[in-house]
C-alpha cells in the first residue's frame, strides 16, 4: 500500500520560427501505489476547488435511489486476497473488469499476469498505478484467465492471448458519473488512503460496523472497488466524528475475514476516496478486430501540447496485408474532450497530414481510452503507408496529447524505434515526436482482415 509518486516537471522547447511542443513528463495522473513511502500532494488546492464545487453541481440534478448493491443483482466480483503482495491495484483492476461482465459472464481474470506482464520494469513488490492497467489492457497484452496464471506464485507465463479485448476505460471524477457507472458496469476502481497497521486495525477503522473515514487530505494509498451506495448509512457508524450519513460499499483485496466478507463502508465525508474512478465501459470478444497496430504498448506516460487546449497528433503504419481500416483508439487527457478524425490513404511525407481533412467528430465526456469506429472502414493493401490523425481540444489541458517516453527506471523499456509519430500545432507544420521528443504518440488502429 505504499505510494510512491514519480515526479512532475515540464520541458519547455521554443524556436523562433517554427513552433515547438511543451512536454509535461508524469503528470499528476500517474500514481504508483505501494507499500511504505511517504506520499505526495497530487492536486492543487485549485483544482481541488473545482472538482468539488463540480460535484455538488451534478450531485443535485442526480436521481439515484437511496441505496444500490451490486451483490443484489449479481453483478459484484468475487473477494480476493493480495496476501503480502503490493499488487491491490492489479486485484481491484481485474475484479472492475470482471464486474464488467456479470452477471451474464462469470470470468476470472489473472491478476497475476496483470502484474507482472504489463510491460513495465516492476515487481509485485513495487506496487503499480491505473495507467499501466490501462496500458496494459488496451495494448491486448491481457486480460488472461486466473486458471492460466495463478496468483502467488513469481511466475508468469509467456505467450498467453487475451481472452477480451477493452477498448474503452473511462476515468470518472464525480459521484455522479461514479454512481452511474456502478449501475451500468457493477464496480469501479478507485482509491482512498488507508492508516491502518500491519493487522489491518485502525483508529479510523469501526470493525463492529465495517466503516472507515480518514478525516484529512491524503494522497491515496490503496485501491479498492466500489461497488454500491448508501445514503442513510448512519454517521454514528464510523470511530471518526462524521456529520452527514452516507457511504460508499466498497470492496476490498483483503480477503473476507476483513469487514462483512471483504465489503466494508466509507464515508462520503472522506476526503480521499473517488478521487478518480475507472469503469471498464467497452470490453469486447477477441475477434472483434483482426489486428492492432500501436507504439505506445506503455501507454500513457506523459502529455505533449503546445501550452493551449488543443494540438494535431498522427501515427504512420504499414499494413501487414489487405485489409480495412475499422477503428481508431486514443487517450482522452481529460473532461469534455473534442475530437476530429482523418485517415490520410497513401502517406509520403508530412505534406500529406497539413492536408488534413477529417471524416469524423466527436465530443468525450470524460478522459480515458476510446475506440471510435469509422464510419466508412478504409481499404488497405499490403505494404501500403497509412496515418491516422487526431485533432483534440481538452479545456484546461495545456498538453492534450498523450504520449510514451523513458520517464525513469520503470519504463525504461519504452521503445522508440516502433513508432513514428507526429505532432503540430496547427496541423501544417509537424514535428516527429521520436526524434524530437524522445516519444511515441497514443494513437492506435484497428483492422479487419478483406475476403
Amino acid at each position: 500500500m505504499r505510494l510512491a509518486i514519480l515526479g512532475m516537471s515540464v520541458y519547455l522547447v521554443y524556436t523562433l520560427y517554427q513552433p515547438q511542443a511543451d512536454r509535461l513528463i508524469r503528470e499528476v495522473k500517474e500514481q504508483v501505489f505501494t507499500t511504505t513511502e511517504a506520499p505526495e500532494a497530487l492536486l492543487t488546492a485549485e483544482k481541488e476547488g473545482q472538482q468539488e464545487k463540480q460535484e455538488a453541481e451534478t450531485e443535485e440534478t442526480a436521481d439515484f435511489p437511496e441505496r444500490y448493491d451490486s451483490r443484489d443483482y449479481g453483478k459484484a466480483p468475487d473477494v480476493r486476497n493480495q496476501g503480502s503482495l503490493g499488487t491491490c491495484w492489479a486485484v481491484a483492476s481485474v475484479s472492475a473488469l470482471e464486474a464488467s461482465l456479470l452477471p451474464e459472464e462469470h470470468l476470472r481474470f489473472s491478476a497475476d499476469h496483470l502484474s507482472l506482464q504489463n510491460g513495465y520494469a516492476k515487481s509485485q513488490d513495487d506496487g503499480g498505478a491505473y495507467t499501466m492497467t490501462m496500458a496494459y489492457l488496451t495494448s491486448w497484452k491481457g486480460p488472461v484467465l486466473a486458471e492460466d496464471d495463478p496468483y502467488g506464485d513469481g511466475y508468469s507465463p509467456e505467450g498467453l492471448s487475451p481472452v477480451k479485448h477493452v477498448q474503452e476505460i473511462r476515468i470518472l471524477k464525480d459521484s455522479t458519473s461514479i454512481k452511474e457507472a456502478v449501475q451500468a458496469y457493477g464496480a469501479v476502481q478507485t482509491s482512498l488512503y488507508m492508516d491502518v497497521q500491519k493487522d489491518y486495525s485502525s483508529v479510523y477503522y469501526n470493525e463492529r460496523t465495517a466503516s472507515y473515514c480518514y478525516p484529512k487530505k491524503e494522497a491515496p494509498n490503496h485501491d479498492i472497488l466500489i461497488i454500491g451506495w448508501d445514503d442513510t448509512y448512519p454517521a454514528s457508524g464510523f470511530t471518526y466524528h462524521v456529520k452527514g450519513n452516507g457511504a460508499y460499499i466498497c470492496q476490498n483485496s483483503w480477503g473476507t475475514s476483513y469487514g462483512e466478507n471483504g465489503i466494508f463502508y466509507v464515508s462520503y465525508e472522506d476526503p480521499n476516496i473517488a478521487g478518480y474512478a475507472l469503469a471498464y465501459s467497452r470490453v469486447e470478444a477477441p475477434d472483434n478486430y483482426s489486428s492492432i497496430y500501436q507504439s505506445d504498448l506503455l501507454g500513457w506516460v506523459g502529455q505533449l501540447g503546445y501550452g493551449a487546449d488543443s494540438c494535431y497528433f498522427a501515427n504512420v503504419y504499414t499494413s501487414r496485408g489487405a485489409e480495412a481500416l475499422k477503428a481508431v483508439g486514443f487517450y482522452s487527457v481529460g473532461e469534455n474532450t473534442e475530437y476530429e478524425l482523418a485517415v490520410v490513404e497513401d502517406f509520403k511525407d508530412t505534406l500529406s497530414l497539413a492536408a488534413f481533412s477529417p471524416v469524423q467528430t466527436g465530443k468525450l465526456e470524460h478522459a480515458g481510452f476510446y475506440t471510435v469506429e469509422l464510419d466508412q472502414p478504409v481499404a488497405l493493401r499490403e505494404g501500403q503507408r497509412f496515418a491516422v490523425v487526431v485533432k483534440v481540444r481538452t479545456p484546461g489541458e495545456n498538453y492534450p496529447a498523450a504520449t510514451e517516453y523513458k520517464a525513469d527506471e520503470y519504463t525504461e523499456t519504452v521503445d522508440l524505434s516502433d513508432g513514428e509519430g507526429y505532432i503540430s500545432m496547427k496541423g501544417y507544420q509537424w514535428s516527429r515526436t521520436e526524434t524530437e521528443y524522445n516519444c511515441n504518440v497514443c494513437l492506435k488502429a484497428y483492422t479487419d482482415t478483406e475476403g
